[in-house]
């Protein structure tokens, strides 16, 4: 996969297929699912590459936003078969003949795949989904990762699990319900049916439906656009104490901020932020610090 930022260009390593096209340009990254013959459902090489990709940009300060699209009818079509029947996918033996051991491998292969999506989540950059069209299945588990979704008039969300014998096992029974009323996100999990864009609009799953594929990623970049003109480091607090709020009470979280606010706030980004105001300009922030190895 290869990555354009201005004039120059960054290659991810080139001995897994391409499930990507990531473009950098001031200060949003844009990647792009590319296979649209295929529905651009989830081969195993999707499962190292997105994290890859995610953590390398985070952990580099090079973007402080990321939008995620896709190409084609649909979004995504969920999980590839071949994730399941590939010789080290969910249904491999991970090299080990006794049930306990190859449970534990399941165990451990499951928490891989969750970690994929989990990268989202985890990175300073907010993460906005751009869907047109079906998003079933493991789509459902990553956008709901994301901090916003958008969709088109004819995109539909499915949580396919069901319809095919098993529990949603990375991320959305976990992440759903935190974003939905709970009892919608219980009847998508247990039908199998989908949810049209205007009933996603409705529950709050997306924030906007735009009319076709082109205007939705068109609007998505220029909701990116207005979020990286902030102060990232401002940015990055933001979307650290609203995650911790959602799994923590009210009164851990806003001891969880007082700490945060008294390391991180300085005023100079405030300042650059008035007078940029008062000049008529654009602010200009220093990016974020790169992310020391393992952290």
């Amino acid at each position: 996969m290869v990555a354009t930022t201005g004039d120059s260009t960054i290659r991810y390593p080139p001995d897994v297929p391409d499930c990507f096209d990531l473009s950098i340009a001031d200060g949003v990254a844009h990647l792009r699912m590319n296979r649209p013959d295929e529905l651009n459902t989830m081969v195993p090489a999707f499962w190292s590459e997105l994290p890859e990709i995610v953590r390398d940009l985070d952990a580099r300060a090079a973007a402080r936003v990321l939008v995620i699209s896709s190409t084609g009818r649909h979004f995504c079509a969920g999980m590839d078969l071949s994730v399941f029947t590939g010789g080290s996918g969910l249904a491999a033996n991970g090299g080990v003949s006794e049930t306990g051991r190859q449970r534990a491998h399941l165990w451990m292969m499951v928490q891989h795949l969750q970690e994929s999506f989990s990268a989202l989540e985890n990175s300073r950059m907010p993460v906005l989904a751009a869907i047109q069209g079906g998003c079933i299945g493991g789509a459902v588990d990553m956008v709901t990762a994301a901090d916003s979704r958008y969709c088109t008039e004819d995109a539909f969300f499915c949580v396919q699990e069901i319809n095919i014998g098993m529990t949603a096992d990375v991320g959305t029974l976990q992440r759903l319900p935190k974003l939905i009323p709970e009892g919608v996100a219980r009847e998508l999990a247990y039908t199998g049916d989908r949810m049209p864009a205007q009933r996603a609009l409705e529950v709050g799953l997306v924030n906007q439906v735009f009319p076709d594929h082109d205007a939705l990623v068109d609007g998505v970049l220029e909701i990116a656009a207005r979020i990286a003109r902030h102060s990232p480091l401002a940015i990055w607090g933001t979307k650290e104490m609203i995650n911790y709020a959602r799994d923590h009470s009210v009164a851990d979280s806003l001891r969880a901020m007082a700490g945060w606010q008294s390391g991180m706030f300085q005023p100079a980004d405030m300042l650059e932020e008035f007078s940029a105001k008062s000049e008529q300009r654009d602010p200009v922030f220093e990016d974020l610090p790169t992310r020391p190895d393992g952290i």
